[in-house]
């Protein structure tokens, strides 16, 4: 049998700690919990020690960040000779069966594999995940497609000692898409298998502005340390095209979006020598994890 490390990376984690962690327990396929805590502000890593003790955490004494704390699991699943590594989501559960299909379903030129996000109700698909799978190539029992979100990516041993882990230059969001963009570039695919299923709890998260230019700004950064473009593409398609959005807003007498775009393009601009080295780290197979 294959040794699986799920890996959930935590911060302020009570409102999903117990669904989240009895979906593991209950597996039918067994699986050793890592629990990453970034410096949680409520009573998780306490919860955890009363409730789970028999569950291995760190308690990190200050956020690292989704990709970072990440790669501290990724590099436990490398050193103590796992097999897969599994990262769920805090808000999320999965359903008893799901990381045994998933296993099932596993082909060798797989890079990240997916089960079916469902929403926090359980009765319909997440809204990102039906998007993301929406022109998808179907075939049996999975499907490839460009990208899903890493609410529950299952990795292979082999994928990490290729790929490495998340890119430092993402501290929270555009880690799993710039990922996603570096499993094309070696050549192997992203899948979802669809007798698999697994919950994300995020339909009811209001529109924040804020979160908006969040997105827009991490968005063109992953596209300028996109190494399926060249160097002159990736700049066009991040600085220029955030460029081009602020100057559209203005001549629309958009004054608000205009300027939010043009701080998206200079903080990409700013970003540059740091892309350059992220984009070349990332094309070098058998890399390290950081």
């Amino acid at each position: 049998m294959k040794r699986v490390l799920t890996i959930i990376v935590t911060y302020n984690f009570e409102p999903w700690l117990d669904k989240c962690i009895q979906s593991l327990l209950s597996s039918t396929y067994p699986n050793d919990v890592l629990i990453l805590d970034n410096n949680s502000q409520d009573t998780t890593v306490q919860s955890i020690k009363q409730r789970y003790p028999s569950i291995r955490m760190i308690a990190n004494s200050s956020n690292l960040g989704f990709g970072r704390a990440n790669n501290v699991g990724l590099n436990i699943a490398l050193k103590e000779g796992y097999d897969f590594a599994f990262l769920v989501n805090q808000d999320a559960w999965i359903a008893s069966d799901c990381l045994e299909r998933l296993i099932a379903g596993c082909q060798d030129e797989f890079g990240i594999i997916s089960p079916m996000h469902l929403d926090g109700t359980e009765r319909k698909l997440d809204k990102g995940f039906a998007d993301y799978i929406k022109n998808a190539t179907e075939k049996d029992n999975y499907g490839v497609v460009p990208f899903i979100n890493a609410a529950f990516w299952l990795l292979p041993i082999h994928v990490l000692k290729t790929i490495g882990g998340f890119s430092p230059i993402f501290f929270h969001y555009g880690e799993d898409k710039d990922y996603a963009n570096r499993i094309r570039y070696h050549q192997l695919k992203t899948a979802f298998i669809k007798d698999a299923f697994a919950y994300h709890d995020r339909q009811n998260r209001p529109f924040k502005r804020e979160a908006y230019y969040k997105g827009e700004f991490v968005y063109h950064l992953t596209e300028y340390c996109n190494i399926n473009y060249n160097c002159m593409t990736a700049f066009g398609n991040s600085f220029g095209a955030s460029l081009k959005k602020a100057i559209t807003a203005v001549l629309k007498l958009n004054f608000n979006d205009g300027g939010d775009y043009f701080k998206i393009a200079w903080r990409i601009f700013c970003l540059t020598p740091n892309v350059i080295k992220t984009r070349s780290f990332n094309k070098r197979a058998e890399q390290a994890i950081l």
